[in-house]
């Protein structure tokens, strides 16, 4: 059941906040909302999820204690362009958990945060259609956020950690109120699109491997390579020989970092 929990310090005005208890995916619930009516802005958080999940349908740990929350959100642009917004959402959660005093911060393309070359959070968009499924004129996103505070798995291909294993103790929602305040500042840099050169340089300046080997798994192909950088649209540029190679999507992985790598 939702419960509209009193704003924690911090949160900012205007913004709603949906607060569960356990729920079945903060991004289904947006959706679900969105194909009510619901315009948003607004966060929804739950303490426990029964079937959270990642990019390319993968499962997302739902351990109590971390955060799960997604932000129902109106992009105002083309909905192809709001895939952008795995970038600025990648800052934000940069720019929330850097303010924790946490250090060794990288992001891993396209939207992983790094402590130490251990995963620590997953961003998943998803278009969130409006009543009866019909396209808006004005479409909504799902922006999915998982941040592990309390507890990571140790069965993932990539390796991951906690905030509290790096000495920061805090509750999800004192996170999310951080979190909900970073990406009004990085949304209002990226302006609907338009300062999306200002967001993709914050980001390579913050990025694991620029400069160093690459290497890339795509379904049915493995490319190494020398992360160059990301393109105009934020596609990963990568020079494999003698030939230079845009991917859009894709699994990264650094060979310094473990011998399980992979998004």
């Amino acid at each position: 059941m939702s419960t509209h929990t009193s704003r924690p310090d911090g949160w900012p005005t205007g913004l709603g906040l949906h607060h569960h208890a356990q729920i079945d995916s903060t991004n289904e619930e947006a959706r679900r909302l969105a194909s009510s009516g619901a315009r948003g802005p607004a966060w929804i958080c739950a303490d426990t999820q029964s079937a959270g999940r990642g990019r390319r349908g993968r499962a997302w740990m739902s351990e109590p204690g971390n955060l799960f929350c997604t932000h129902l959100y109106a992009p105002e642009c083309p909905l192809p362009r709001a895939a952008e917004l795995s970038f600025v959402t990648a800052l934000s959660v940069h720019d929330a958990v850097e303010g924790l005093g946490i250090q060794g911060l990288a992001l891993k393309w396209p939207n992983d945060l790094l402590i130490n070359d251990a995963k620590v959070s997953g961003i998943l968009i998803e278009s969130a259609p409006g009543p009866s499924g019909h396209p808006s004129a004005d479409p909504l996103v799902a922006i999915g956020v998982g941040i592990n505070i309390t507890a990571a798995p140790d069965d993932t291909p990539y390796p991951a950690t906690c905030l509290i294993g790096h000495g920061v103790a805090i509750t999800p929602l004192d996170l999310l109120a951080k979190l909900a305040a970073a990406f009004q500042n990085r949304a209002a840099q990226w302006n609907k699109g338009a300062g999306f050169d200002s967001i993709r340089n914050d980001w390579l300046a913050r990025a694991r491997g620029v400069g160093g080997p690459i290497t890339i798994r795509l379904h049915d192909e493995v490319i190494e390579g020398e992360f160059v950088t990301l393109d105009a649209d934020g596609a990963l540029e990568i020079r494999a020989g003698d030939t230079l190679r845009k991917i859009s999507a894709g699994d990264v992985f650094f060979p310094n970092a473990s011998s399980r790598n992979s998004a």
